[in-house]
């Protein structure tokens, strides 16, 4: 195990520096972030060229990615157009969208699994063709409609909530905004779990399980529900970053200012070191959410080992 350990921090280290000198190469050439700052206006060239200078923006993109990957290494990820560090804007953003991010994957991981082992014992039945479209119907309507129309009818029509999430982001005004920011990766994770489910029923371990006498709950709990959580783990382990990276559109809608907030600002105002910073972190988050992935296996299903 801890030879495989190692092997996969390894090679993380390729994929890390891939993945951000993609991400600065496609944020440095969305725009050119001098213009962002003198609004409306046309930067005068002296003006434009100080500003280039202050910011390091007149560098060759290699040298300019080398003092940042040099920065970042000693916590320092640069400052945003206004003056403030990144790393305040992270201090202030990330845990929000943490506390956020875990609500959503209580609601993935105790309703989508409980849904998917509902309707893959009970294959074919009228719970679960009832359960299958209802998940069609959250799959197919976008994000932002969900989270309208239960801020409208929760919050403005029926008072049951606040319209938007207070500054401090309590974890118990983030239970509508979870519930909408997991809505459609919960529907994913009910119909994988069913699917898993069902295929493995069929598989010889459960028949011997069956033969020896064994419990019903005892076969479903230890044999059958552990094996066919494999692929539900690895969606929901990729998914972490996923859902704190693409939170833009829950954050916009309940007022949230977390990670998504910052990046939406980021690009709208092209500022280049907040959006290449965010994504640092949320690449780094990928990674550890992976590596943690890989390590369930062995506990989900013993027949895994890892040399």
């Amino acid at each position: 195990m801890g030879r495989y350990v190692v092997r996969r921090l390894l090679q993380m280290i390729p994929v890390f520096f891939g993945a951000t000198l993609l991400i600065f190469l496609m944020v440095n050439v969305m725009g050119d972030p001098v213009a962002g700052l003198c609004g409306e206006r046309a930067c005068d060239p002296a003006t434009a060229a100080q500003l280039k200078a202050e910011f390091g923006l007149d560098r060759p993109l290699w040298q300019q990615y080398a003092t940042y990957m040099g920065n970042v290494f000693t916590g320092d990820f640069g400052t945003a157009f206004n003056g403030q560090p990144v790393t305040e804007l992270m201090a202030a953003a990330f845990p929000v969208t943490i506390r956020l991010t875990l609500v959503a994957i209580v609601f993935e991981i105790v309703v989508g699994v409980t849904l998917g082992v509902l309707t893959g014992m009970r294959r074919g039945r009228p719970v679960d063709t009832g359960v299958l479209l209802l998940t069609l119907v959250v799959i197919s309507v976008p994000t932002f409609v969900t989270g309208l129309v239960l801020q409208l009818l929760l919050g403005v029509e029926w008072g049951w909530i606040r319209p938007s999430v207070a500054p401090e982001a309590p974890f118990d005004q983030l239970i509508v905004p979870g519930l909408v920011l997991a809505s459609v990766s919960l529907a994913y994770v009910t119909r994988l779990t069913r699917t898993s489910l069902a295929e493995n029923r069929r598989a010889d371990y459960i028949r011997t399980a069956v033969a020896k006498g064994l419990p019903r709950r005892r076969i479903v709990v230890r044999h059958l529900l552990r094996t066919s959580l494999i692929p539900v783990i690895t969606f929901i382990g990729t998914d972490i970053g996923a859902l704190m990276g693409g939170a833009i559109v829950t954050e916009r809608i309940f007022n949230i200012h977390g990670v998504g907030f910052q990046l939406y600002q980021g690009i709208l105002r092209q500022n280049t070191q907040t959006v290449v910073g965010f994504v640092t972190v949320l690449v780094l988050v990928f990674l550890a959410a992976n590596l943690l992935v890989d390590l369930l296996y062995a506990v989900l299903d013993p027949r895994i080992r890892y040399a």
